[in-house]
């Protein structure tokens, strides 16, 4: 969680300091006294290194190591001009609590700049690991407060895996609305908030601010159902997960309507769930297909896996965006476990190991600094790869005419023709057009079927209906179990392989997977002669073979299919002839 407050820097130290100790007590640990008072230093100092001297102190704070004649000392931290500005080396002030419980808690300049922070980080003991929690609260020279809380569950060397998903802290919970926290120009409520019509103009302005770097999930109401009653039993639970990740909205039947009038590419309905990533394009068709949609039958089938399946994202994005400038400048935590020197050894000889081990614990420190760092970058070019993947999805879009070409080569290698290197396409298509410019990012795929028959559901689906996406998740089942097949070890047909899917393979429906056509369809002379799709010579000299497994895409009997030949076992391919509307059976027109 990264939000903002107008609080000062001490009064939300302050705040948070209250939370943590109150939490803490109802845990049955006892509170932690207050920090020490950090004397006032000057903000600059003469050139050179600072350093701590004399001999170790038996009186000091656990973790404290002498450097005598400052030989080991780290540089003191510098500002743009070159003065050196007070050290920011001193360790953490480390309290067990409860005799179970460890709290390590700093603060200091903050690096290479005006401003300072505070640091918690707590630890608490879990089934075959450790559960940690680090609160961090930083301010620059100028702007606002920023206050970062992670949640991570560190697994012990047994072998045995705790769930990947930690949950959200109450601490967050409890945090929010004490902090009045915002995204920019977004407060972030720990609870969905019902919107009417006259509020809808200031969603839209939030959700094309450049400054938002949350998600926004936007629920709809669905007709059958009252909104106090769906906002109670679906819509909250469906949001548990979310509160600092994301902000969450309801809109009301009114609002409902002003807001899908105003955003057509990027509407909801029908008690379907949007999530809206940051930097809305709302001019734009293909931006559209940039913010997934939960439909309701995904929800009402199983609300904690949905829950689940809506907080992928705004986790992921918690993870991988940059940091503000002032957290990015806080300095790595520095805990240091008390030093005896060992018996037998002289003043001299006890000081200059103490002076080797400070200059050890030193050089691990800034190896996990830049560490720190490097992270930061990874950070910031996931973030230009995901925004120039964007462009070539638009640019892709207004070239592509329905048959490939220039879509296609976007897709595939993540370049337009001619134009300059942009890292490659990623995601999960929104749409049968980009699904199609895409299909040979499968490459034991082959499409030989007529591509008319796809982009035109691209007109028909329902908004939230997720025909792509689903289709998409069937080609991408369909090219693991081929990998797999053609080195003989599939164990069975693709039937088989998703009712068995290996661990690490992406799942796809069994139910969704259908091995055949009735009898009724085989017999029937017209029917079966609309199943006989193009293949290869190689596969077939008459160039057609009937194509009766398929894939379910969406829900009902009528809803679209994909049709597909399984030849693993001779050309090593599977060719897909046909994605469209459900062919001529008893149960269609």
């Amino acid at each position: 969680m990264t939000v903002t407050t107008a609080l000062p820097h001490a009064d939300a130290v302050a705040l948070a300091d209250q939370r943590l100790g109150a939490w803490l007590k109802q845990e049955g640990c006892e509170e932690p006294p207050p920090p020490a008072p950090v004397p006032a230093r000057s903000d600059r100092a003469h050139p050179g290194p600072t350093a701590r001297t004399g001999p170790a102190d038996p009186a000091a704070p656990a973790g404290h190591l002498a450097d005598p004649g400052g030989r080991n000392a780290p540089p003191a931290l510098t500002d743009p001009a070159g003065h050196a500005t007070v050290s920011a080396d001193a360790p953490a002030e480390r309290l067990r609590l409860g005799g179970r419980v460890l709290l390590d808690r700093d603060g200091g300049p903050l690096r290479g700049s005006g401003g300072r922070y505070d640091r918690r980080r707590l630890r608490t003991p879990a089934p075959h690991g450790t559960h940690q929690l680090t609160l961090t609260i930083a301010t620059g020279a100028d702007g606002p407060t920023w206050v970062r809380l992670e949640a991570e569950t560190h697994t012990t060397g047994s072998g045995v895996r705790t769930p990947c998903r930690v949950p959200v802290p109450e601490l967050a919970c409890t945090l929010l609305p004490l902090l009045d926290a915002a995204d920019g120009p977004v407060a972030v409520q720990s609870v969905p908030r019902v919107l009417t019509a006259g509020e809808v103009d200031g969603l839209i302005d939030e959700l094309c601010d450049p400054e938002r770097r949350m998600p926004t999930v936007v629920a709809s109401v669905p007709a059958d159902r009252g909104i106090d009653e769906w906002v109670a039993e679906v819509v909250r639970p469906l949001c548990g997960q979310l509160p600092g990740l994301a902000t969450a909205y309801v809109l009301d039947p009114g609002a409902r309507t002003e807001f899908n009038v105003a955003l057509e590419y990027h509407s909801v309905y029908g008690g379907a769930v949007r999530t809206y990533l940051p930097e809305v394009d709302p001019a734009s068709r293909y931006d559209g297909a940039r913010h997934p949609v939960l439909a309701r039958r995904r929800i009402e089938e199983d609300l904690r896996r949905a829950a689940g399946l809506l907080a992928r994202e705004p986790r992921r994005i918690a993870a991988e965006q940059p940091l503000p400038l002032p957290l990015a400048a806080v300095p790595v935590l520095r805990v240091v476990a008390p030093v005896v020197p060992r018996t037998g050894t002289g003043p001299d000889a006890a000081a200059a190991e103490l002076a080797v081990l400070a200059h050890e614990e030193q050089q691990d420190r800034a190896e996990e600094q830049a560490r720190a760092d490097e992270l930061q970058r990874v950070r910031h070019s996931l973030r230009r790869e995901r925004r120039g993947g964007a462009q070539v999805r638009a640019l892709a879009g207004r070239f592509c005419g329905g048959s490939g070409g220039v879509a296609a080569v976007a897709g595939r290698t993540g370049r337009l023709p001619g134009g300059p290197g942009t890292p490659g396409v990623p995601g999960i298509p929104g749409t049968f057009t980009e699904l199609m410019a895409r299909i040979e990012e499968f490459p034991l795929l082959t499409f030989t079927g007529d591509q008319k028959s796809a982009l035109a559901l691209d007109e028909m689906q329902c908004p939230g209906a997720g025909w792509a996406r689903l289709t998409w998740d069937g080609l991408t089942a369909l090219q693991e179990y081929a990998e797999a097949a053609v080195r003989g070890e599939a164990g069975g047909d693709f039937k088989q392989w998703c009712e068995h899917t290996p661990a690490g393979c992406h799942r796809f429906p069994p139910r969704k997977a259908v091995r055949g056509e009735s009898r009724t369809v085989f017999s029937h002379t017209k029917w079966k002669r609309e199943r006989m799709l193009p293949v290869p010579e190689c596969v077939d000299a008459s160039r057609r073979a009937f194509m009766g497994a398929h894939l379910r895409i969406g829900g009902g009997r009528t809803a679209p299919r994909l049709h597909y030949l399984d030849d693993c076992s001779g050309s090593g391919r599977i060719y897909v002839g046909y994605i469209g509307l459900h062919l001529t059976n008893t149960r269609t027109n």
